[in-house]
């Protein structure tokens, strides 16, 4: 069937991806059809966004409405857009991404406000448990370029992806080390340790909706909470006295985790909320004194 030019230029594209991503995403009450259809035609078309509100009218050629249409069909089967596109903005810069690494979430963002909040000393040393892409390490490098940053991932993939950010965001600020958890890290101690860990449930149902993001990052356990517990277990032999120790988890994870920290010895234990209201990170402090 041949297409009229009316069918071809951009506005009728975009009317068509979102009345597809929008019945194929429905359930999702966080999907966002028209952001996602005019951010990939963007990056078909090689424009930014703002050219496709100035030229409704335009029609792109044949192969860039192919590969379009393309990418319109894998984001309805649920795949994220980050992948498609291969980057995601973060705090205050642009990651490159792949299905290797988790997709770097907003909410994370308050993980690295409590690091910068605990430790505002121009100096420091800080280690991000489980980097993926490097965001937490990258951030927070940016953000106290006087600090010392380790980052581990036991993942090649992750850790080489992290690697490529970090060369481009913070060349020679990040040391990145294979490995799991805390086992990775350099001698010494150290003034922060930092990790948004894998925290779902192995029956969790929300599952289905993250099947193309790697279960490594994403599952710990029956309960979700192994990996928070062996770094929580790990995490003393690791930190100065004094030293913080902060954990991203799952909303109704907060009471768990903060039990888990208090037991294990940390003090001035507490758990923060997200924007949403969710419970997001908790905290403790190494006593200075034992």
């Amino acid at each position: 069937m041949t297409r009229t030019a009316i069918e071809l230029s951009i506005a009728a594209l975009l009317a068509a991806a979102r009345g597809r991503l929008g019945a194929a995403l429905r359930a999702d009450a966080n999907a966002t059809p028209t952001l996602d259809a005019e951010l990939l035609l963007a990056a078909v078309l090689d424009r930014p966004r703002a050219y496709l509100a100035a030229h409704p009218e335009a029609q792109p050629d044949a192969d860039t409405v192919r590969r379009f249409e393309a990418l319109i069909e894998r984001r309805a089967a649920g795949e994220p857009v980050a992948y498609l596109l291969g980057r995601k903005g973060f705090w205050t810069f642009e990651l490159t991404v792949s299905a290797a690494v988790l997709v770097p979430r907003p909410e994370t963002e308050l993980l690295i406000e409590r690091a910068l909040a605990l430790r505002p000393a121009a100096h420091g040393r800080v280690a991000d448990l489980g980097t993926g892409s490097g965001a937490i390490a990258i951030a927070l490098a940016i953000e106290r370029p006087e600090w010392t940053v380790v980052a581990t991932d036991q993942s090649p993939e992750a850790l080489a992806l992290a690697r490529r950010n970090a060369e481009r965001l913070a060349p020679g600020r990040i040391e990145l080390r294979a490995g799991c958890w805390c086992a990775a890290l350099p001698a010494g101690a150290f003034d922060l340790l930092v990790s948004n860990p894998p925290y779902i449930s192995t029956s969790d149902p929300a599952l289905g909706a993250l099947r193309f993001e790697p279960a490594l990052a994403l599952v710990s356990g029956p309960d979700g909470l192994g990996a928070l517990r062996q770094i929580i277990a790990t995490a003393p032999a690791h930190l100065a006295p004094g030293g913080w120790l902060v954990l991203e988890h799952g909303a109704t994870q907060g009471q768990a985790v903060a039990d888990e920290l208090a037991a294990r010895g940390f003090v001035t234990v507490r758990t923060h909320r997200d924007l949403a209201g969710r419970e997001r990170m908790t905290e403790g402090q190494w006593p200075a004194i034992r």
